[in-house]
């Protein structure tokens, strides 16, 4: 299956726009998944450099993650003082705890504005935004947490860390 909404500059991504690899992945800050395969998406980060892309998209299941949406609209709260990827990433290293009250500690932690982030917490646009991913990734057939994309198409393989690094690395040696 084919990612229905291109990446577009509207989507949080960490890399070169140009990289070979683009890699897409729709999760959810409280899903254990997610929090298992976000070290290995920083190692690929890692191993890869300047052959990947990583473009983030929230697809919180708040019927199974009831603290999963306010996650996701903490992190685009963030990403309006330009805090996107430190609070995705303390997100997932405190998966356990995404307490209103612990999320503001993490936001206050950060250095970000509390007032603003309090209310940029309450605007629904940022709400909507959070739906819109969601939608996106329904759209492109994403059921479950973390599914991801690797230049357009859904990855179906073991996102373990050897088997993902050597599938990307494929894609890599076929780009050349």
């Amino acid at each position: 299956m084919a990612l229905r909404t291109p990446v577009s500059e509207n989507d949080h991504s960490q890399g070169y726009p140009d990289a070979p690899i683009q890699l897409v992945e729709y999760g959810d800050y409280q899903c254990p998944y997610c929090g298992r395969a976000y070290p290995i998406v920083k190692q690929l980060q890692q191993q890869l450099g300047d052959d990947l892309r990583f473009i983030f998209r929230n697809f919180p299941l708040s019927e199974i993650h009831p603290q999963a949406k306010q996650a996701a609209v903490a992190s685009e709260a963030a990403a309006l003082q330009g805090k996107f990827w430190e609070m995705h990433d303390v997100l997932f290293e405190h998966q356990h705890q995404l307490t209103h009250f612990s999320i503001m500690h993490y936001a206050k932690e950060m250095g970000l504005d509390i007032d603003v982030f309090e209310n940029d917490m309450a605007d629904a646009k940022l709400a909507e935004k959070v739906e819109k991913d969601f939608y996106s990734g329904m759209r492109s057939g994403v059921s479950a947490t973390p599914t991801f994309f690797i230049n357009g198409e859904k990855y179906t393989g073991s996102w373990e860390p050897e088997p993902f690094l050597d599938y990307l690395s494929k894609v890599v040696s076929n780009k050349f």
